[in-house]
């Protein structure tokens, strides 16, 4: 089955964070502390698609609450942070949430990300991944990470299942 033909079965996204929903260079605070950037747009098709029925899940290193503040405002409820184990926490995902692996779009950029990748159904990844990620990817965007490439997969996804654009959702927030 190709790319766009996965498209149709996908019930959950999941999303890396630095890299993929913020911008791999991160500007430091003087206290060392990362100041993330939060593009609106991949902010947009993530609040339709939850309003829309989907699952959507943060995995992600980083350990600041203003991540959590963030994507928890859109409507995400499942956001792990500290995540020292993706495997695991993919796993505490699916179970929470009743779902196979195969039903799941994960979107990451770098090696923490390539064992969680390698369990679900679709493992996507930004335009300027590590190689190595590019490699199990079933879809490169061309998009950067933090430059929408989330959009591009939510609105691919929505789009194929005639869930984009089709309600008066879609024209608000």
């Amino acid at each position: 089955m190709n790319f766009k033909q996965k498209l149709s079965s996908i019930k959950a996204f999941v999303f890396d964070v630095d890299g993929v929903l913020s911008s791999s260079i991160i500007p430091l605070f003087p206290d060392g502390e990362p100041m993330r950037t939060a593009n609106i747009k991949d902010g947009y098709a993530i609040q339709l698609a939850i309003k829309k029925g989907f699952i959507v899940g943060i995995i992600s290193g980083a350990r600041t609450e203003a991540i959590r503040a963030r994507f928890a405002a859109l409507g995400i409820k499942d956001i792990y942070l500290a995540a020292r184990n993706k495997p695991g926490c993919l796993k505490e995902f699916l179970e929470n949430n009743k779902l196979n692996a195969e039903d799941v779009l994960y979107m990451g950029d770098d090696i923490p990300d390539y064992e969680v990748m390698k369990m679900v159904g679709v493992p996507v990844c930004p335009a300027d991944a590590a190689s190595d990620i590019k490699n199990i990817s079933c879809y490169v965007s061309h998009v950067k990470g933090g430059e929408g490439c989330a959009r591009d997969v939510v609105e691919q996804v929505m789009k194929a299942q005639d869930k984009w654009m089709n309600c008066p959702e879609a024209f608000g927030w």
